[in-house]
This record gives structure tokens, C-alpha cells and sequence, in this order.
């Protein structure tokens, strides 16, 4: 919720933004945004929202900053990154308490999960700099060079914060770039502290600046600027959609991570009281607000009845808490607006004709505030259902029958999406057989995990370029050839 009010509340922190190494409110815009915590409907946090003129201001920053920065040797920047992660890891506890509260994540979660997401990925990315060629001879006479693409602006989501954050931010400075995060206002506790932890670290002024507003307000000025080198960002396809046209016109290299409406494929041959078990808990883990969730469950048709009934028993056995408590269940959605549109969609698969195999709309049983959805399953859809082709980003699984291999891998493919695959098999063979056939940035075979290492991206309306390790370090480059080199 926004206001136009400058008076803070008592005891909420009002959030500046971080411009140029200096901390500071917009420059002309009054207008404030009250960050809600999902579990009690109370504000956490009121985020003084920048106006265009801050963005430009931030961009400038950057672009004044980069010279210097690009000039530094990479051990210099490793150096910097590692003095970030220290900081980072004094003051651990107090990421997790901002993510449990700005989008209730369980403390379990947030503790072993979320908030861990930032050492990984920046310790990760190190041994990938480290272990980089960065030049090389091309001939007699040529050297290829990579070198930092620019100022980046990082655009970044309220589901996972500092994973996106981390994925983003250290290969850019790694890199050489420089930087302007527009973080989540919904979710702006954790982005606040990374900011203090890289202004603690002791980066240059202007190679990290921080923007906090929204995409209506400030998204624009910062996707079109001249200046700007390079977009990364991650959020709905309906935004980035918007990204990419606003940044053509300066024809700036946008990389995106998007949507997801990723399948399950459950053969006979599993072993299935394991694998639905496991797609259900996946499914609904961080309560359904995962980009890359198995929330198409694809079942053949001679044991869909069984994993029907599986489904229910693993979906029932889910609970759900308070997120300052520690323990397996899961939190409530991160907004009432949020709530309100799983609402919609659990209501259009009713409508649709999908059968309610259990949860199903209104408030949670046994919780008066917060936004607390119920573990929904729904059985007997198919690929035409709205349910089966948007995504929902809530506790809700739709299963789906089908028939053979080949209808398997059809109905699979059947979406605007591309992120991710799952496929359940005892047989090995076969399992890697479909997982090479999945139009999906990544498949993992009987609940395989996936490393940091990993590249992390889609296919399709799910985006392109991709994250993680070295693949996230390729983003934040150029490549240069130099002829007229002797080698060496």
C-alpha cells in the first residue's frame, strides 16, 4: 500500500535508498510505501519510494563509478566480495529475521534456504572467476578478452529476495560492473541489509546504488536510460515483456529469468508413495511461491488413481504456522493482492470443471489474519484449463493423466513456459530419454537437487540468459578481440 504521507510510524523503519555511497530519501517524491508482514497484516516497513530524477541520479552514479572500478584487478574485486560475505555472515541472524517478517517465510526456511542463498551464491561464484579464463590467445596474432559490460540495472522479486539478489550482484561486481538494484518494495528488509552490507564491505561510491520504488514509478527510467549498459530481471513474463520493449530502444542486452508452469512426470515404474509425496511437499514449498515448482503433476494413466489419493494424504499432512516459529510448515502468501488472485485461480479451476481433491478457496482454518491459503490439489485437468496454464504461485497442484511416453512429453511441452522439469522413473533410461525431450532450462530425475553451479534459466516465456556460477559471470560481459597481439 502506498501513501503520500513523509510521516513515518512509530517504531516501523522508514527505508532510504543508497545513491552514490551516501544513504538517502527521493529528491522530489513524498510518496511512501507501506510494506506489509504477510502473518500479521502489520506494517514492517515503510520504503520512501524514488521518483525518475533518483533513478537518473543512481544511474549517473554508476556510470561516474565504473571507469575506476572495471580497472581494478579481479583479485581486487574477489577481495571486496569475500569482505562482503563476512559481513554477510556476522550478521546472519538478522537476514533471516527480515525475510521471515517481510514475506513469511518460515523461520526453518529462511534460516537453512533463503537466507543462505547469499554466501552460496557469492562463495560459488568466486571459485567461477577463479577458475575462468578470462584471456586468451585466439591465433598468432589475436587476443580475446572478456570485459565488463557496463552499468547494470538488477531488477529483483520479493519470492526468493536474496537469491535473486546474490545471483545478480556478485557476478556483476565480480565482473567489473556497476550496478543500480531496484529490489521488491513488498519485500524490502533483505535488499535493505545487502545494501548495508556491501556499504560496510567498503566498495567504491556508485558501484552498488539501490533504488527502492516501483516498477510503474521508476521502472522505465531505469530499463530506458541511455546509460545503462545491461537490464537483469527477474519477475512475471507480463513485466519483463515491458523490460524488453523499454530497453530496445537503446538496444541495451536485457537478460531475464520469468514464469513458470513447470510438470512432473510420474511413470508407473516410480516409486510412487515417494515421488508424489515429494512432488507435493515441492510443490508447496515456500507456499507455492516458486518460479521453478512442480506444479503440473503429470500421472500415468494405470496408477493415476492411486497417486490421486497419495496426493491428498501428502497435500492434508501440510501445515501451516507462523513464520517466527521453527519447524516443516509453511507460511502464508506474501500479500493480500497476492492472496486475492490464488483466490481467482482456485476459483477458475471449480469453475472450470477440475475436481477439488482437497483445500480449495476462503482463509485457512484456524487463522484469522494473515494470508494463509489452503494446500489445494486438483485432479482431472487438462492443458486447456486455465489452472494447467497460468501460473498460480500458491499451494495449488493440478494432476493430470496421461497416456504414454509420448503424450507425456506432449502435454508437458504444452505451455508458453520453459523453466523447469521433473520426471519420476525407476528406470533410469527412460527418465533421461524424456528429460532430453522437455523444452525446459532444467530437469531433475527422481528429485535430484541442483548445485550453485548450476546454470538457472527457461526456454520460452520463462526468459533467456542464464544465472549461477560462470553461466551468471557470462551475462556481465562483453567479449573483445584484439588483433595484432604476438603471442606469447
Amino acid at each position: 500500500m502506498s501513501t503520500n504521507s513523509p510521516m513515518p510510524l512509530a517504531n516501523v523503519p522508514l527505508l532510504k535508498s543508497y545513491i552514490g555511497g551516501e544513504w538517502a530519501l527521493p529528491a522530489t517524491s513524498t510518496d511512501i510505501f507501506e510494506a506489509i508482514n504477510p502473518a500479521t497484516e502489520e506494517v514492517c516497513a515503510q520504503v520512501a519510494l524514488c521518483g525518475p530524477d533518483d533513478a537518473d541520479r543512481a544511474v549517473r552514479a554508476a556510470h561516474a563509478a565504473f571507469d575506476g572500478y572495471a580497472a581494478l584487478s579481479l583479485d581486487e574485486r574477489i577481495a571486496l566480495t569475500e569482505k562482503l560475505i563476512a559481513v554477510y555472515e556476522e550478521r546472519y541472524a538478522e537476514m533471516v529475521t527480515a525475510i521471515t517478517t517481510e514475506m513469511g517465510a518460515p523461520l526453518d526456511l529462511s534460516r537453512d534456504s533463503q537466507a543462505e542463498c547469499g554466501p552460496g551464491h557469492l562463495r560459488e561464484t568466486i571459485r567461477a572467476a577463479r577458475a575462468m579464463v578470462w584471456e586468451r590467445p585466439m591465433s598468432s596474432h589475436a587476443l580475446l578478452v572478456h570485459e565488463p559490460v557496463g552499468v547494470c540495472v538488477l531488477i529483483t522479486p520479493w519470492n526468493w529476495p536474496i537469491n535473486q539478489l546474490a545471483a545478480k550482484i556478485g557476478p556483476a561486481l565480480i565482473a567489473g560492473c556497476t550496478v543500480v538494484l531496484k529490489p521488491s518494495e513488498i519485500a524490502p528488509l533483505s535488499a535493505q541489509l545487502f545494501a548495508e552490507f556491501i556499504d560496510a564491505a567498503g566498495f567504491p561510491a556508485g558501484v552498488f546504488n539501490m533504488v527502492h520504488g516501483t516498477g510503474a514509478g521508476i521502472g522505465d527510467a531505469l530499463t530506458g536510460h541511455p546509460l545503462v549498459d545491461m537490464v537483469s530481471f527477474t519477475g512475471s513474463t507480463r513485466a519483463g515483456v515491458q523490460v524488453a520493449k523499454t530497453a530496445a530502444d537503446t538496444v541495451k542486452r536485457v537478460s531475464q529469468e520469468l514464469g513458470g508452469k513447470s510438470a512432473n512426470i510420474v511413470f508407473a515404474d516410480a516409486d510412487l508413495e515417494a515421488a508424489i509425496t515429494r512432488g507435493v511437499r515441492h510443490c508447496f514449498g515456500n507456499s507455492g511461491q516458486s518460479c521453478n515448482a512442480p506444479t503440473r503433476m503429470l500421472v500415468e494413466a494405470s496408477v493415476y488413481d492411486q497417486a490421486v489419493a497419495i496426493a491428498q494424504q501428502a497435500a492434508e499432512a501440510v501445515k501451516l504456522g507462523d513464520p517466527r516459529e521453527s519447524g516443516p510448515h509453511i507460511g502464508p502468501v506474501v500479500s493480500k493482492v497476492h492472496y486475492e488472485k490464488i483466490q481467482r485461480m482456485i476459483q477458475a479451476g471449480i469453475d472450470e470443471g477440475a475436481r477439488l481433491v482437497t483445500g480449495g478457496t476462503g482463509r485457512a482454518d484456524g487463522f484469522e489474519r494473515g494470508y494463509y491459503v489452503k494446500p489445494t490439489v486438483f485432479a482431472d485437468v487438462h492443458n486447456g484449463m486455465t489452472v494447467a496454464q497460468e501460473e498460480i504461485f500458491g499451494p495449488v497442484l493440478v494432476m493430470i493423466p496421461f497416456t504414454d511416453e509420448a503424450d507425456a512429453i506432449a502435454i508437458a511441452n504444452d505451455t508458453p513456459y520453459g523453466l523447469a522439469g521433473y520426471v519420476q522413473s525407476g528406470d533410469l533410461d527412460k527418465a533421461r530419454r524424456v528429460a532430453r525431450r522437455l523444452r525446459a532450462g532444467s530437469i531433475k530425475i527422481n528429485g535430484a537437487g541442483q548445485d550453485y553451479g548450476s546454470p538457472f534459466g527457461g526456454y520460452k516465456q520463462s526468459g533467456n540468459g542464464r544465472e549461477w556460477g560462470e553461466f551468471g559471470l557470462h551475462d556481465f560481459l562483453e567479449l573483445k578481440v584484439m588483433n595484432g597481439f604476438q603471442a606469447a
